[in-house]
């Protein structure tokens, strides 16, 4: 029953990270300073996971050297690089070709964790899905490859580092031997991390303005709410099941939402890229889990035989 709600969760994290580009693009759209609406976004979703925290945790302060060690690494990596690259990122890229180089977090995942994490290295067949993986998202966003190799290099480059900094500290969370729960975690990462963010957006000379504008306020509203504060809670709890290589596959599930999302509610049409994309995908995450799910099937076989 348990890989079955993991699924469920994998599915939902899916489906509201897939619309969090749009939602990124329609703020920077709507007048947001990059680095200064991502932190924003993360002084409310701090200071909500907080409150959920203290209700819901065992303790929801952090104790010992090895609960702030971890606070941190999630704070500068997790949160601050990554969103700060990603924001600024998108000014100068499409949230399609964001998306592509964002799914390059399980490859650079696994490279991590081949040097930090022995226990979790992949086979050459696992190895194969990862990469076919990645070619379904290429092949369902349909990068326009002039603009990703002239004017947008710029972006593509902030959103790779955006997409390292978040492999690395994925792997690195998992190193060190922490009590907290995993909503203290994310509450003081997130803090830490916005409190980091605001400083850099002064740094860097960005007008510290919040536009007024109903599309301003409704992307951070969900990006806040629902790709950070909820999403971030089902991330740490599969991150510590699942391991970082496998829960980061998530990304190449959330351009297929994405895609969805937009037919459903933007009209844009569901192509045949999209299509062909996601039968790539699949056939990766098949390889992947090629030993789990015959262990499914033989259950199934027993359990109606």
């Amino acid at each position: 029953m348990t890989s079955y709600r993991d699924a469920a969760l994998f599915l939902a994290l899916a489906a509201v990270w897939g619309s969090a580009f749009a939602a990124i693009k329609a703020g920077l759209n709507a007048g947001f300073e990059p680095v200064l609406f991502a932190a924003v976004r993360y002084d409310v979703a701090g200071v909500l996971m907080l409150a959920y925290a203290a209700h819901a945790a065992d303790d929801w302060l952090p104790r010992t050297r090895a609960d702030w060690t971890v606070v941190a690494v999630g704070a500068v990596f997790l949160i601050a690089a990554y969103h700060a690259f990603l924001f600024v990122g998108e000014q100068h890229t499409t949230s399609a070709v964001a998306a592509v180089v964002v799914s390059l977090s399980p490859v650079l995942t696994t490279g991590f964790a081949r040097a930090l994490l022995p226990s979790e290295r992949l086979s050459a067949v696992g190895l194969a899905g990862l990469a076919l993986g990645l070619v379904g998202v290429a092949v369902l966003s349909d990068p326009d490859l002039s603009n990703l190799l002239d004017g947008g290099t710029v972006g593509v480059l902030l959103v790779f580092a955006a997409a390292a900094c978040f492999a690395f500290g994925s792997v690195l969370t998992q190193r060190v031997d922490d009590g907290l729960d995993v909503e203290t975690m994310e509450a003081w990462s997130m803090l830490g991390g916005a409190a980091l963010m605001h400083a850099a957006s002064v740094a860097v000379g960005e007008t510290q303005t919040i536009p007024a504008s109903t599309d301003a306020l409704v992307a951070l509203a969900y990006l806040s709410v629902a790709s950070s504060a909820a999403g971030f809670l089902v991330y740490f709890e599969l991150l510590d099941r699942l391991g970082p290589i496998e829960i980061n596959l998530v990304s190449y599930v959330a351009p297929v939402f994405a895609a969805v999302v937009g037919f459903l509610a933007l009209g844009e049409p569901i192509t045949a890229n999209v299509v062909a994309g996601f039968l790539v995908i699949f056939a990766g995450f098949c390889l992947l889990k090629r030993r789990a799910l015959a262990a499914e099937l033989r259950s199934v076989r027993t359990t109606w035989g």
